[in-house]
């Protein structure tokens, strides 16, 4: 079977931390930031984590779930 290919678009917007977590950015962070309040410009700053079922299906499309497995053994 051949060697599955990563996720261009998700290489884009995701990355796998050490242990596995999928980080993730902010919606709503890219423009018209005038408007918004500097708590909520400030919060939209951190990463965020994907988590659950998603976040199994980031890692396989992205080729870490294969490695994270690989390490266990």
């Amino acid at each position: 079977m051949p060697k599955m290919k990563t996720h261009k678009g998700l290489k884009k917007r995701f990355k796998v931390g050490k242990r596995g977590a999928v980080k993730r950015s902010r919606a709503f962070a890219s423009h018209l930031m005038s408007s918004k309040s500097s708590k909520r410009r400030r919060h939209l700053r951190r990463v965020a984590l994907v988590v659950g079922p998603e976040a199994k299906k980031i890692r396989i499309l992205l080729g870490a779930e294969r490695k994270a497995r690989k390490s266990e053994e």
